[in-house]
């Protein structure tokens, strides 16, 4: 038979048990979801277009008008195909397609 001997402080272990109460729970939720926030504005803020807006005007479209006609009366340069393309990016146009009483913004020269 053995016998073994056990130094009185090893049968002292340490357990010691951190709890949050709900209020703690409540703080650590909150300050978590403030910490989100913060991080959503300042990223949200670095994608905030930095050029000066472009003055429009806005159009009603005419019977039998398209976006050709429309963008060569407006475009100074002759380039009527950026002038489309500005015009499609202003009414977030998915195609060249407009229809009579459609409202356009349309950049001003």
């Amino acid at each position: 038979m053995s016998t073994t001997i056990q130094h009185p402080a090893a049968s002292r272990v340490a357990t010691h048990h951190v709890r949050l109460t709900r209020r703690g729970r409540l703080v650590v939720f909150t300050l978590s979801l403030l910490a989100i926030l913060a991080v959503g504005v300042w990223l949200a803020a670095g994608s905030v277009a930095t050029s000066q807006a472009q003055p429009t005007e806005v159009i009603v479209v005419g019977t039998g008008e398209t976006l050709w006609d429309i963008a060569a009366d407006v475009a100074d340069d002759g380039d009527v195909r950026s002038t489309i393309v500005e015009i499609q990016q202003l009414n977030d146009l998915d195609g060249g397609m407009v229809a009579a009483g459609q409202r356009l913004r349309i950049p001003l020269a």
